[in-house]
């Protein structure tokens, strides 16, 4: 019998992995001018030990005034590549586990609190907060203040932070990009009708919202080394009538897969507070499914996963190539190790936590002594 699906190695471009479990970009909102510290270094040194195929930095600005808040990453000079080289550093002496990164701007989305301190948008005129940009001149929500409409100077700007960070990103060692496409961020905000209404060729028709993402994938593609996969995480659909939907996503994905896109990871949502979302246990899955049916290359599932017969389920059954995980992962550090546990697969350990093995399990840490 074939072992499952779950616990298989995929190549991502010029990146194997050796098991299908991605641990997703997750904001901690606890870096200090765009610089990583101690507790990133503690957060994704877990993670790295957790046995995973894939490790995703958290959602890095490419620009100070392209951070969600204040407290966010980033990767845009010198003082931003040193903090996060020591985390890497670090991370790296102790696991062999490929590590991504996300590369993105908020758009309208900036300026805000941390959630834990509500998360509501700071005046451009206040502490912490600063003037917001997007396609358009159309505010979040109705009590925020407008972002300014980018002109031509400002999304070369742009064009050209995403490929300085990328080649950051190269320098410090990082196996893999993904571009963040979703959520309400700011290339989402390029894609969707409902927050792009620019009447020049950025804008109007999906050739035209497609235009800057596209442009932004092509030039980080180019600058990043060709071994090394460049990803796009979308979503799916705006969940809101006339917006982005699934038809546009799949002619996104045919347009980044035809550009050397390595992967595709389908999310959904966080364009509009209009949305009404049907969430449960895999409610995204199907955006996948249509997203696997129409493309070659792998997609990347999320959104409430956390069983184990459930993950090997979406891609046992083609649903997805590999499953991203993210608050599950963050309440249980060791998911993958107890899904290789249940399924009868083997996982990657540390050494120095070799001995913990449990008596029934007497391969699970077979990987770890390969």
């Amino acid at each position: 019998m074939s072992g499952p699906k779950l616990f298989e190695p995929i190549t991502v471009g010029g990146l194997t992995l050796y098991n299908r479990i991605v641990i997703a970009p997750m904001c901690q909102y606890s870096a200090v001018d765009g610089q990583m510290n101690d507790w990133h270094q503690i957060h994704l040194g877990q993670l790295a030990l957790s046995g995973a195929g894939l490790l995703t930095i958290e959602a890095s600005a490419v620009l100070p005034e392209g951070r969600i808040s204040h407290a966010d990453v980033g990767l845009w000079d010198d003082a931003t590549q040193a903090a996060m080289q020591q985390v890497l550093d670090s991370v790296r002496r102790h696991s062999d586990v490929p590590i991504a990164i996300q590369l993105g701007h908020a758009g309208r989305k900036a300026s805000t609190h941390v959630p834990r301190q509500g998360g509501k948008q700071i005046a451009p005129d206040a502490v912490n907060g600063w003037q917001t940009v997007a396609p358009s001149a159309l505010p979040f929500t109705s009590g925020s203040v407008a972002p300014l409409a980018l002109d031509r100077d400002g999304i070369a700007k742009l064009i050209e932070a995403f490929v300085s960070a990328a080649k950051r990103a190269h320098h410090l060692g990082i196996d893999a990009i993904q571009l963040h496409g979703a959520h309400g961020y700011l290339l989402h905000q390029f894609l969707s009708p409902l927050s792009n209404q620019r009447d020049d060729d950025y804008g109007g028709s999906l050739e035209n919202r497609m235009r800057l993402p596209l442009e932004i994938f092509d030039a980080v593609r180019a600058a990043f080394p060709a071994d090394k996969p460049v990803t796009m995480r979308v979503s799916g659909t705006d969940w809101v009538a006339g917006g982005w939907d699934i038809e546009q996503t799949i002619a996104f994905a045919k347009a980044l897969e035809a550009r050397g896109c390595a992967a595709i990871h389908v999310s959904s949502g966080g364009l509009h507070p209009d949305q009404a979302i049907p969430v449960g246990p895999s409610y995204q899955v199907p955006l996948a499914r249509a997203v696997k049916q129409a493309v070659s290359i792998p997609v990347v599932a999320v959104g409430l996963i956390t069983d184990f017969e459930q993950a090997e389920a979406i891609v046992g059954t083609g649903d997805a190539d590999m499953i991203a995980l993210a608050r599950t992962i963050l309440y249980d550090p060791r998911w993958p190790w107890h899904a290789a546990a249940h399924l009868g697969a083997t996982v990657k350990a540390p050494n120095q936590y070799l001995r913990c093995q449990p008596r029934q399990y007497r391969h699970l840490f077979d990987a770890a002594r390969r």
